[in-house]
């Protein structure tokens, strides 16, 4: 068994891998120079074997490049990966084995490298969220209904309940992780469940704008009428949060909260406002809208870009290169004509 440093976080994944027997030397031989913590390898009845070794979360990705490029077109190949949650016994810390004169660079190499999950486990927590279903609908028109009554009667604890209820972190997520890898299927699926998330909300917020008596002069609804650099900067924080929780595998509630602010009260308040024939006003919320979600956006795709997520082979990610890049410049150039807008109304 390899060493463990106390370098690493707790944060631990077990790979269960089954290949043919055939491949046994060239897997030991990967393994050998794979920093894991335990393995266990067994015989399949089938003429395969089944290894099993638990490695910090921080390595997952390495480990799992290089089994894939070895053994993906061979016979009966599989990975599953699986979060594990502790070890009993715990985990020894075993500097003993590592030798004096590396222990200064590996410490140096661990505490300079950003901890974040694998690419596959990111990509599989990005497509699960980003999943249209009834419940997503549900949680989008509960969260309006809880903001719209926030929002009319003035009140800040009605409207945070709605931000952790609406279920807009995953697919603002997968869509700047989509664009990231180039991944159109991705891209396709968190577009869809975004768009249908926001005209639910904005066709029941008109719905509520028509039948409820609409109060204009109510602050919060007032300080949702209005973009300014301040809801630009905090949407643009909001964006890399939500892109750092799920590539450092972090309690992603909070940033939920965070991008569910720039993004859900706008829309809800443009809705009612609109419904209720406040059209000047429902513009400019849905300008603050448009901001931040622009920022949203930019900021996660940049973020991926800066924590090394790519696509395995050279030819995908050149071409997930060119489409970051395009992105990156449309979403720029979006904000850049916003900013305009701010601007001018500012001086108005």
């Amino acid at each position: 068994m390899y060493y463990w440093q106390g370098r690493y976080n707790m944060a631990l994944r077990m790979i269960e891998m089954v290949l043919l027997e055939t491949y046994r030397d060239d897997l030991n031989l990967i393994l050998k120079g794979c920093e894991y913590l335990d393995l266990w390898q067994g015989r399949i009845d089938d003429g395969r074997i089944h290894t099993t070794f638990v490695i910090p979360t921080e390595k997952t990705e390495e480990i799992l490049d290089v089994l894939e490029k070895r053994f993906s077109s061979t016979e009966g190949f599989r990975i599953i990966l699986v979060q594990a949650e502790a070890s009993i016994p715990r985990l020894q810390v075993q500097e003993n084995e590592i030798p004096e004169d590396q222990k200064k660079l590996t410490e140096k190499k661990a505490f300079s490298k950003t901890i974040k999950v694998s690419r596959e486990e990111l990509y599989a927590d990005a497509e699960k969220t980003s999943r249209f279903s009834s419940v997503f609908v549900v949680l989008t028109i509960l969260s309006t209904i809880v903001a719209s009554f926030g929002i009319l009667r003035n009140n800040v604890v009605f409207i945070i309940a709605a931000m952790v209820i609406a279920p807009v972190l995953g697919p603002n997520v997968a869509l700047s992780l989509a664009t990231t890898l180039g991944d159109v299927d991705l891209f396709r699926k968190a577009l869809r469940t975004l768009a249908i998330g926001v005209l639910t909300a904005l066709v029941f917020s008109i719905f509520l704008g028509l039948v409820l008596n609409i109060d204009p002069h109510v602050p919060e609804l007032i300080s949702r009428t209005d973009v300014n650099f301040g809801d630009v900067v905090v949407a643009l924080a909001a964006g890399s949060a939500a892109a750092l929780s799920f590539t450092t595998g972090l309690m992603s509630a909070l940033i939920g909260v965070m991008v569910a602010v720039a993004l859900l009260p706008p829309l809800v308040a443009m809705g009612m406002l609109a419904g209720s024939g406040h059209w000047k006003m429902a513009l400019g919320s849905f300008l603050l809208f448009l901001a931040n979600f622009i920022c949203v956006n930019l900021s996660g795709v940049i973020t991926f870009i800066v924590q090394g997520i790519r696509p395995l082979r050279w030819w995908d990610a050149q071409k997930a290169k060119k489409a970051a890049r395009r992105a990156i410049t449309i979403w720029t150039l979006l904000l850049a004509v916003l900013v305009v807008l701010i601007i001018f109304s500012s001086k108005r």
